[in-house]
């Protein structure tokens, strides 16, 4: 996946010379996770700019840059740090066009990994996008796979919209034979990853890989689960979702997100008010645990919503 990244950001920086990239060992050490290995030689040193380590100064730079006609990617290093830039992403990438009276576009991507991973501690297993979704005019995707990556990621760096690109740290070494023809994926648009009849999961990210594994244990029970990875967290692909509640009459959401105040809140908040005369059971959502992520390994497993979770929910909504 990692790869698949780097693909989408040398097509669009050998298209477009706005588009430039700002982050942390960006330059010559080629990201943190590869992503920009070898754009510092292909570009130079100004278009895949190294920064001190100060998120809220690269951030607002790059929010800058994109006032006056660049397209910056912005790499936070851990999404986790990008805390350390919320004024600049919430103030100024958000609400700039709307508070200059249209006279500003923000076509800014900000990226990097996040999630759970395997033993990062409390403070770089951070999930973000509980953090982000309440911005006014900040769109957010999730990639989970080196195809969505890259067409979402290209997607995102010719959007006139900010947009945040959430990627997880324990998916970059995913593999998939993708198109050699270009290509891009709709921003706003969910993808159907397993049709089914009897029950809508819907998930995103690293989750749906845990939701494929549980579908596999569903399916030899004799459910029939269909599944959903919504990939646009900010707007959410209603018309998606709505057509498989509408055919199953059930739904299931599973996150990494926190429980309290995180995106499957607000996705079951969004069923609840345009879907209740279609559901046959009461929404469910499984998410993290509200707790810091541990560091050891078997108390990090027990945070997070596991195969066996799944199972269990979707035999008790289908009772």
């Amino acid at each position: 996946m990692f790869e698949a990244l780097r693909e989408a950001m040398i097509e669009e920086m050998t298209l477009d010379p706005t588009v430039c990239m700002i982050g942390e060992d960006v330059g010559d050490y080629g990201g943190s996770y590869k992503v920009s290995k070898g754009l510092a030689e292909m570009f130079g040193d100004l278009r895949v700019l190294d920064t001190p380590i100060a998120e809220n100064s690269f951030t607002g730079m790059g929010v800058g840059a994109a006032m006056k006609g660049l397209r910056p990617v912005v790499e936070g290093m851990n999404m986790g740090f990008l805390l350390l830039a919320y004024n600049q992403i919430s103030n100024n990438c958000g609400m700039l066009h709307y508070t200059s009276g249209g006279q500003f576009k923000i076509p800014i991507v900000i990226r990097g990994p996040g999630g759970v991973g395997r033993q990062l501690g409390a403070e770089h297993s951070q999930r973000l996008e509980s953090y982000f979704q309440s911005i006014p005019g900040l769109q957010m995707v999730a990639c989970s796979t080196p195809y969505n990556a890259k067409g979402l990621l290209k997607a995102a760096i010719r959007s006139e919209n900010p947009v945040v690109v959430f990627e997880h740290v324990l998916l970059y070494n995913l593999k998939e034979k993708i198109p050699d023809e270009e290509y891009i994926c709709c921003l706003e648009e969910a993808e159907m990853v397993r049709p089914g009849s009897q029950v809508t999961i819907l998930t995103y990210s690293r989750m749906r890989y845990h939701v494929m594994q549980a579908a596999k244990t569903l399916v030899n029970k004799g459910y029939d689960p269909e599944v959903i990875d919504i990939r646009s967290l900010k707007p959410f692909d209603l018309h998606t979702i709505g057509k498989s509640i509408k055919k199953t009459h059930r739904v299931l959401v599973v996150e990494e997100c926190m429980r309290t105040g995180g995106i499957g809140a607000s996705l079951r908040s969004a069923i609840i008010d345009n879907f209740w005369d279609d559901l046959d059971a009461p929404p469910t959502c499984l998410s993290s645990q509200d707790v810091p992520t541990p560091y050891a390994a078997t108390l990090e497993d027990a945070t997070v919503v596991q195969p066996a979770q799944i199972v269990a929910a979707v035999e008790q909504i289908c009772q």
